[in-house]
């Protein structure tokens, strides 16, 4: 996966397709979600299209999330807010402004309100599973 800043960048040049375009790929470069972990526990509430999210710990104590959509574009809003929390230690996701890191990316504007309505909760659940392991 592009570091976030580099991402930042390249979607500034893009035009409204290419950035769907944009999107999509990141969604397709996700780490695999196996189908067992999809489950209403971890379905994201409040999002047009289903999706879920696991939260696992490494070694080192950071949080790596796995998640998936069954909306391609939203694979790739996943996917863009995953680059601002992955592998992080709990306190960093914390203290980390992912509202601030994504809003470069203009997403509001960008895409329908259908698409970006779950953000908010997306961003939630991962805060809540932050909270949970600091």
């Amino acid at each position: 996966m592009p570091n976030l800043s580099d991402l930042q960048d390249e979607y500034g040049f893009l035009d409204a397709d290419d950035r769907y375009r944009l999107l999509i790929d990141l969604g397709r470069d996700l780490e695999p979600m196996p189908d067992a972990l999809k489950t209403d526990a971890t379905l994201v509430r409040g999002c047009s299209a289903s999706v879920w999210v696991y939260p696992t710990t490494r070694d080192d104590g950071t949080l790596h999330f796995l998640a998936d959509s069954n909306a391609a574009i939203t694979k790739g809003i996943i996917a863009l807010v995953l680059l601002t929390v992955q592998d992080q230690p709990p306190a960093a996701i914390l203290a980390s402004d992912i509202e601030g890191a994504l809003g470069p990316f203009d997403l509001k504007n960008q895409l329908s309100s259908n698409r970006t309505q779950g953000i908010p909760n997306m961003i939630a659940l991962i805060r809540d599973t932050a909270r949970r392991y600091a």
